[in-house]
């Protein structure tokens, strides 16, 4: 299958796991592309933009017949619920330039804190309401996204998050809840979320996904 443009995903599970993935992807934009990227032997890494400047990612088992490559989520979609998902489909055409910037490293990052992850949806709701309170046709004002509403410390490192990497946590539906809705007082006081810092990114990790966002500017390290 290597140098092929085809997926194969054999679990009917993971299947559903990436399907439900890429339809928040294109609930965000329906023209939405997905980057797929080989993750060792097993398993492949699906990436998608969320809309507010973070990206979104979910790894499932799978075989990707290439290293690296962007995709229409349209199609990603349409072989995951096709006659022929349980076999390696055809993913169309390659559009590699329809991605934008660089992916974090696979490696590198710290567990810096676990929260709670319904203090986060309880954050996103509320930002919700300010967005509607203040917001225009172009959406939530860009202080409102920048304004960081969580400090976490752990690992040597302090990590601000800004609000739009919690909206984009809450808008790709990472964080199990008992309803069709995400709402807050559904989610167990148990659930937490991983919070993870490189020297350049951020990622949230939660139970059906992760968002990484970069840091800002960063000084080079200097080698010695």
């Amino acid at each position: 299958m290597s140098g092929e443009l085809t997926l194969l995903v054999p679990d009917p599970a993971e299947r559903e796991n990436l399907a439900t993935f890429v339809t928040h992807a294109l609930r965000l934009d329906p023209a939405a592309v997905i980057r797929l990227r080989r993750r060792g032997e097993r398993f492949v890494s699906a990436w998608a933009t969320t809309g507010f400047e973070a990206l979104a990612a979910r790894t499932v088992v799978a075989q990707l017949g290439m290293d690296d490559v962007t995709v229409s989520g349209d199609m990603v979609l349409a072989g995951l619920h096709g006659p022929d998902c349980a076999t390696a489909f055809g993913l169309g055409f390659a559009m590699d330039s329809a991605w934008r910037g660089a992916l974090p490293p696979e490696s590198g990052f710290v567990h810096v804190e676990d929260v709670p992850a319904r203090m986060l949806v309880e954050l996103a709701e509320r930002g919700a309401e300010l967005a509607q309170e203040h917001g225009s046709s172009h959406g939530p004002p860009a202080a409102l996204l920048d304004q960081t509403v969580l400090t976490v410390s752990g690992g040597g490192d302090q990590v601000e998050v800004p609000m739009r990497v919690v909206f984009a946590l809450a808008a790709m539906d990472f964080i199990p809840h008992g309803g069709e809705k995400t709402d807050s007082r559904r989610i167990s006081v148990d659930e937490i979320v991983r919070v993870r810092a490189a020297r350049t990114w951020l990622r949230l990790d939660a139970r059906y996904g992760s968002v990484a966002r970069r840091r800002g500017p960063a000084l080079p390290l200097l080698s010695h």
